[in-house]
């Protein structure tokens, strides 16, 4: 860790810099998700893309607190970044978590709730038929126009289960570069700023 004034301070700006390109990144994967999935309410993929707005709007708390080396910006900067780091690792961790089950629930849930236009476009873009099988039939769905096409689940989940662990494997990484800028934060809180001795010497002691 750094241990002068000036290397904290640049430190603490270039770790918020890479945090707003993660946030960003962070917003990206999880639109990506909802966007594969397009028919399924991905609620997890939701808060990683909730973690990362509000890391964009910490990014900026930290960036002012750093050039500023103001002392209350950088304590609240701290506690938020803390508290934003146990959300984001609670998220990612439960992206990684879900299961094949959980996520056939959600897509089912999903499929139920739209209209059949928007079926029958899910239906064309993935080139698949119906949500699933009948269970009492290994035939193609019902109602498809070519035979032997493929139930949606089955293209769907794919996408849904690589959504879920790529937003969770970069949640999970990142979640702990924050603790770092944390720490970073509290130390260069801290620390005496030189250019501050022009304005208000220290006393000397004899």
């Amino acid at each position: 860790m750094c241990g002068g004034f000036t290397c904290s301070k640049r430190a603490l700006v270039a770790l918020n810099i890479l945090y707003i390109l993660v946030a960003f990144l962070l917003i990206g994967v999880a639109l990506y998700g909802r966007t594969c999935a397009q028919v399924v309410d991905l609620p997890i993929i939701g808060g990683i893309l909730a973690c990362g707005v509000f890391l964009i709007l910490i990014s900026i708390l930290g960036l002012i607190g750093a050039v500023k080396h103001h002392q209350v910006v950088l304590f609240f900067y701290m506690v938020i970044l803390f508290m934003l780091f146990l959300v984001q690792f609670s998220v990612a961790c439960a992206c990684l978590a879900v299961n094949k089950e959980q996520q056939r629930s959600w897509a089912k849930s999903g499929w139920d709730g739209v209209s059949e236009d928007f079926k029958k476009k899910v239906e064309e873009t993935f080139s698949c038929c119906d949500f699933e099988k009948s269970l009492n039939t290994t035939s193609a769905p019902k109602n498809c126009p070519q035979p032997h096409m493929q139930p949606c689940i089955d293209k769907l989940q794919t996408t849904i289960d690589h959504a879920f662990k790529l937003c969770g494997g970069i949640g999970l990484f990142f979640s702990f570069t924050e603790v770092i800028a944390a720490l970073v934060a509290c130390r260069y809180r801290n620390q005496f700023d030189p250019s501050a001795s022009f304005l208000f010497p220290r006393s000397r002691i004899y």
